[in-house]
This record gives structure tokens, sequence and C-alpha cells, in this order.
């Protein structure tokens, strides 16, 4: 049962994109289809899994003093797994996501996590708040790339529901961002209160 409180709080309680308002840069940046924003999201959870546990393993092992350079190289190690093998096996994906893939080292999500989570806690907890924030994470981009997608394109995960040409192109650029990305953490927060 605290394991799976542990994961919920990830989704709805401490969701990084709705509640806690992080990680906007790749929140806004790669949301312009559903395709990326899911990606994104599966490969920041990826490296919060694997972070999170490897910290939590090296807690006390770590001085004080190097504490947080010492996460950061753990952390840069997994994103340069993860990089490299989005170059070998998806190469396609590797470019539309480009920069933020990268980026992924200094997203306050991750190093926000090994902080206050991984750093206090076993393994086993560790990975599951790794796994909670990051399907919190992923759910979000998803969520809004999806709603970007179609209504700027017509389109979900690249198929037709209504001709692109009722799209509106807004949605696809940075107004239509911030302007979904507003309304869907208005809704959240208002679900949240009711309950």
């Amino acid at each position: 049962m605290k394991y799976l409180k542990i994961i919920k709080n990830g989704i709805i309680d401490e969701n990084p994109v709705f509640v806690l308002l992080l990680g906007m840069c790749p929140t806004l940046a790669t949301t312009s289809s559903a395709i990326n924003g899911m990606s994104m999201g599966l490969a920041t959870a990826f490296v919060l899994i694997c972070s999170n546990m490897a910290i939590s393993a090296i807690k006390n092992l770590t001085p004080d003093q190097v504490r947080i350079p010492a996460y950061i190289v753990v952390i840069a190690s997994f994103v340069t797994i993860l990089q490299m093998c989005m170059q070998a096996y998806t190469p396609d994906l590797y470019k539309s996501l480009g920069l933020f893939i990268p980026l992924i080292v200094v997203n306050c999500i991750v190093l926000g996590r090994a902080e206050s989570f991984a750093a206090k806690n076993g393994i086993i907890a560790s990975g599951l708040d790794g796994a909670g924030i990051g399907l919190g994470f992923t759910i979000a981009l998803t969520s809004l790339g999806f709603i970007r997608e179609l209504l700027g394109t017509g389109k979900v995960f690249g198929r037709t529901v209504f001709p692109e040409d009722y799209g509106a192109l807004l949605f696809i650029l940075v107004p239509g961002a911030f302007i979904v990305l507003g309304y869907l953490i208005a809704i959240v927060n208002k679900i949240i209160k009711k309950n």
C-alpha cells in the first residue's frame, strides 16, 4: 500500500507539470505532437527511475561536500546511455527531440527528486518514486501534445481525425502551448480541489 501511495503521489499529488510546475522548458518545447510528448516523458521517466535507484544505493557513500556533483554525474551517465540508444534505434525521434534529450541532465525534476526523495529513502521506494513522477510527467506531456496536435493539425499520433484545413496553426506554435497548458493546469487543479 505504501508503494502505491508513492506512485500515486507522482501522478496526481505532486505531478511535476500540473501541480509543481517544474520542467516547463521541455513541456512547452517538445509537445507539438503527442508522440514527441510521450517520448520525452518516457525518456525522462527512464532517467528518473535509474538515477533515483542509483543515488539511493550510493547515498551513504557520498560525502556531503560532493553530493550534488555526484548526483549530476549519475544522472548524466543515464542520459548518455539513453541518448546513445535513441541515436542507434530511433534516429528520427532523436532528431525530433534534439537538444532536449541532453538537457534532461539539468532538468529540475530529476535533480529535485534525487535530492528530496532518493537521498533519503531505500532503493525500491526511490525507483517507484521515479516511476510515479516519470509517469506523471509522461501523462502531462502526452496529453498536452495530444491536444495541441489535434487542434493544430487535426491528427493524433499521426493519424488524421479531421482535415488539416480545419486545424488552427496557433496550437502548434509556442502560444498554443501556453494556452493549452494553462487550461490543463486549471482543470487539474479544479479536480484536485474537489477531491
